[in-house]
């Protein structure tokens, strides 16, 4: 009986050590990783074909966790925006210096707050925490194209994953509204005056990342 006793409280403190661990579970104040993906624009020779004209783009990405629901996502990536503005149902006047195609290269820098739906974690589950949750996104950012350099405001969604104590794994989906209309070489075919965002190009980025967790935040000691 003594035995079975010793048996019981040794699986017990197991247990109990691991539920421990688990909610003392270190958080990191900051990530460092690389994502890739497709893009596609839309401008003057795309109005509102969504994933028209696909091209790839990859590029390097930071996170600094502010808490579990909040964090700021900082990016460098390269693309490029592509079209062709003869495929389309509008006819544009005569413009014999105008390019009607184009592939031209694009450099993106930007920072996005996230607000995740539940607090970001493995350990502190008594929180609340999730290793899965989804957030929404909004930034401000620089984008470099066809030798124009001009600000974006990215807005969009995603879902990341901690598939490992220090390890994260995402899906993020970003519009990104330039305030120029020379990124596609198309320059204003319709003779609108613009306006903020209007009659200016955007592009969009579908991006796979995974990143690694650095610089474990303070403890308190509980003595």
């Amino acid at each position: 009986m003594a035995r079975l006793y010793r048996i019981i409280m040794a699986l017990l403190f197991l247990v109990s050590a691991g539920q421990v661990k688990a909610q003392q579970e270190l958080e990191y104040a900051l990530e460092l990783g690389a994502m890739g993906g497709i893009g596609f624009y839309m401008g003057d020779a795309n109005l509102n074909g969504f994933y028209k004209h696909v091209t790839m783009a990859g590029g390097a990405m930071g996170r600094y966790n502010i808490n579990p629901r909040m964090a700021l996502k900082f990016d460098l990536a390269y693309g490029s925006v592509k079209g062709n503005a003869t495929e389309g149902k509008n006819k544009f006047p005569n413009s014999p210096e105008q390019k009607w195609t184009f592939n031209n290269s694009l450099v993106d820098l930007g920072c996005q707050y996230e607000l995740h739906f539940w607090g970001y974690g493995r350990g502190n589950s008594y929180k609340g925490h999730k290793r899965l949750t989804p957030y929404i996104q909004m930034g401000l950012g620089f984008t470099y194209c066809n030798d124009a350099l001009t600000m974006n405001i990215p807005v969009g969604v995603g879902v990341k994953y901690k598939f490992k104590p220090r390890w994260n794994v995402g899906l993020d989906w970003s519009m990104r509204f330039s305030m120029s209309d020379k990124l596609d070489g198309i320059n204003d075919p319709y003779r609108i005056k613009s306006g903020f965002l209007k009659n200016k190009d955007s592009y969009s980025w579908t991006m796979l990342y995974i990143s690694y967790d650095l610089c474990p935040k303070y403890r308190k000691c509980n003595n």
